[in-house]
């Protein structure tokens, strides 16, 4: 009996030490499998980084971004792909450690309850949940305003002998614009468009005020001294631009975003629209009575609006002229059209 016992237990020993044996061996085979796999995540961040830089320099050769930009771009996917490799090898590390402190067992126990609770019907949930990274807003939005000095060209009349004032005779306007990249890769290259309210504003000198003949409206002396005589067109029109000029990438986890803050930039384009309201003030003493009148009417004015306008400047302030091809007046004798000269804000 006690032989038999002696026996069964030298066996039990045996496989116990077997057993022992064989995960150990299986623990350094797992242990052998990770630290290849940390090889291969630095050997395929590397070509990936390769392949982005090699992008990059397409798009400069083709002239889709600058130097500049180039240099920003190769500087992130540098970083953004050292960072990858760094947690990724981490990670291998964290399971290294896990295997050799648990066993094998342990750790293929943990590593498959992980598995599990991420898949649904065979489905991995956290390839599921991964977000693309959008790439860049094509289109923003901003408040434009403008304003500066206004008069008009009339044909054979030079400014200086204008009927206008050019310090009194201003233009003021107000609107919203959308702002969209043309090109998927580069933001070199904008149109913008939207909405506007504008206001031309003519101040007339030498005594006179606009009068409607049928259809010819023409200026004729007051009969009293005027203080004040200025005529107004409200406009409503669609401008759009063609913007180039270059931009600052800025990129981070949840985006990449080109800004054209403190940049060059250049506008041209046109608008067009229709006049809403067209009105003359004047003010005089009459009689030992001092009379303002603010007479609203047609004058005879085009109530199509057309023309071109370009701006130039820096960051959000540019230096704007706009030219109304559309003469002021229907069937004038001799044509006028206004123009105007200000800065413009991009808010």
């Amino acid at each position: 009996m006690k032989t038999l016992i002696t026996i069964a237990t030298f066996v039990a020993m045996t496989l116990f030490a077997q057993l022992l044996t064989a995960q150990e061996i299986n623990k350094d085979q797992k242990i052998e499998e990770l630290e290849k796999q940390k090889e291969y995540i630095i050997q395929t961040e590397k070509d990936a980084l390769k392949k982005e830089v090699e992008k990059i320099n397409e798009k400069l050769a083709n002239n889709k971004i600058s130097r500049e930009d180039a240099q920003q771009n190769k500087e992130i996917v540098a970083k953004k792909r050292a960072l990858n490799i760094e947690n990724r090898i981490a990670i291998i590390e964290n399971k290294i450690a896990l295997l050799e402190r648990n066993g094998v067992e342990v750790f293929n126990s943990i590593t498959k309850n992980e598995i599990n609770k991420y898949t649904v019907f065979g489905i991995d949930l956290r390839e599921q949940n991964k977000k693309e990274i959008p790439y860049d807003k094509r289109t923003t939005s901003s408040v434009v305003m403008a304003l500066g000095f206004n008069n008009a060209i009339v044909d054979g009349q030079s400014l200086e002998d204008s009927d206008y004032r050019i310090l009194g005779s201003r233009f003021f306007e107000i609107g919203w614009a959308w702002k969209t990249r043309v090109f998927k890769n580069t933001n070199f290259l904008r149109v913008k468009y939207g909405i506007s309210y504008t206001s031309n504003g003519l101040k007339i000198r030498n005594n006179k005020y606009f009068v409607e003949n049928g259809n010819q409206t023409v200026l004729e002396e007051f009969r009293v001294e005027l203080d004040k005589s200025k005529f107004r067109m409200d406009n409503l029109v669609i401008p759009v631009h063609f913007e180039l000029g270059p931009s600052k990438v800025k990129e981070t986890e949840n985006s990449i975003r080109y800004d054209t803050n403190n940049k060059f930039r250049i506008g041209l384009g046109g608008y067009a629209g229709f006049n809403i309201s067209t009105r003359q003030k004047l003010k005089y003493k009459e009689n030992g009575n001092r009379i303002k009148d603010k007479i609203k009417k047609d004058y005879n004015t085009n109530k199509i609006i057309y023309g071109v306008s370009a701006y130039i400047g820096f960051s959000d302030v540019s230096l704007y002229a706009k030219y109304d091809i559309s003469p002021i007046f229907k069937n004038a004798e001799v044509e006028q059209n206004n123009v105007s000269l200000g800065l413009r804000f991009d808010f």
